[in-house]
């Protein structure tokens, strides 16, 4: 085994988001030594890193030459340049997630074809070309409403995703290249994080329950364990298996899921990270999320993913009608409640539904910290100055 501790091995990771500065808590933690790519000079990765560089993850140039500087890559966001890690990894470069797993994801259409040719549950689908070609097919009524409009690329956090009621909805739509979706009538929306490493050692987290805000297409609350049936939580896992089996991926791989009325689990999306939906992890499992995938990319024993306790996280959102100097108002408030710990993401400047932090519950009932969720909700606020 590579002596990854206190040495001079370097762990590259593409974007310095929120992400990859949860991340390196682990690595501080190990002592391992990182270098990070980001296009923001105000990236939060930048003071907890070893080394910061300032480039375009898509620059072909920028990501080859950052990769022949470290020993291992991996990545906190899907949008970097494939051609760059395929370069990388044909001269002998372990890349984790590999560029084939990240070809067959970052492109939402190839991604849900992946999972028809796989035999995995998902919803019924089209893929068009352009806008032009799907408002011809709406007016043919060959796609009928509602249904979900989603960009093949770019979309993140409730952008390049918009349920489609009428031929109004199509007016202030993104260009290119798109997915239909037929709408789903879904009991639950959960998620399953699988751990998987160069060996094949598979180790699935908890399900999770996500409530969503209703406007702005973003989780507002992760509960764990989800409020289901046993079943439906085994079923669930299984098919989170299924997904990581067919992906052959190594790291982290959160598996968004529908559960339909009848209790059918439905894939919807899948990202190679780190994610939203493991946050809770941090506080409530005995390993969490980032730490699991650093243990999955070096090829370490995975951890133990049982929670501890009940866990809920709030996403920190900036408030709407403020843009600017980000002030966290209330958060002494917050601070004083029992199983209460905020993160702080490290932007300084907030925008309308801008992810500026997370706040995470733990408490022995599920419902108490669900109640104390809504207290946390109602309490902070993300404002501007």
């Amino acid at each position: 085994m590579a002596n990854y501790f206190s040495s001079e091995f370097t762990l590259g990771i593409l974007g310095g988001g929120q992400l990859g500065k949860m991340l390196l808590y682990e690595t501080r933690k190990y002592d391992i030594k990182t270098k990070v790519l980001d296009p923001s000079a105000e990236a939060p990765c930048r003071i907890a890193c070893n080394k910061f560089v300032q480039g375009d993850l898509m620059d072909f140039d920028t990501v080859y030459s950052f990769g022949k500087d470290v020993d291992l890559l991996t990545f906190e966001i899907e949008g970097v340049n494939i051609e760059a890690l395929e370069k990388l990894e044909n001269e002998g470069l372990k890349v984790y997630p590999s560029s084939k797993t990240l070809r067959h994801i970052q492109h939402k259409g190839k991604q849900k074809e992946f999972y028809t040719s796989h035999e995995i549950p998902t919803s019924s689908f089209r893929l068009f070309e352009n806008l032009e070609s799907l408002s011809a097919a709406v007016e043919n009524n060959e796609v009928g409403f509602p249904f979900v409009w989603k960009s093949c690329t770019g979309g993140y956090d409730g952008k390049g995703v918009s349920i489609i009621r009428g031929m109004k909805d199509m007016d202030n739509l993104l260009e290119g290249e798109c997915i239909a979706e037929d709408l789903i009538p879904f009991k639950n929306e959960l998620a399953v994080i699988v751990a998987r490493n160069p060996k094949g050692e598979v180790s699935t987290y908890p399900v999770v329950e996500m409530e969503f805000h209703p406007e702005a297409n973003q989780v507002e609350y992760v509960i764990c364990p989800a409020r289901i049936e046993p079943e439906i939580a085994t079923k669930a896992r299984a098919v989170a298996e299924q997904v990581s089996r067919a992906f052959g991926h190594v790291g982290l791989l959160a598996v968004e899921m529908f559960q339909t009325e009848e209790g059918d689990i439905l894939v919807n999306e899948v990202a190679p990270r780190p994610h939203n939906s493991g946050h809770y992890s941090i506080e409530a499992s005995y390993t969490n999320q980032f730490e699991q995938h650093l243990r999955a990319i070096l090829d370490l024993p995975l951890g133990k993913t049982d929670s501890k306790v009940g866990g809920i996280m709030v996403n920190l959102v900036g408030a709407e009608g403020h843009t600017g100097d980000v002030v966290y108002e209330n958060i002494e408030h917050i601070m004083a409640m029992e199983g209460v710990t905020p993160h702080i993401y490290g932007k300084r400047q907030t925008r309308p539904f801008r992810k500026m932090g997370h706040v995470t519950i733990v408490n022995e009932s599920l419902s108490e910290a669900r109640k104390i969720a809504e207290e946390v909700k109602n309490s902070i606020k993300v404002i501007s100055k």
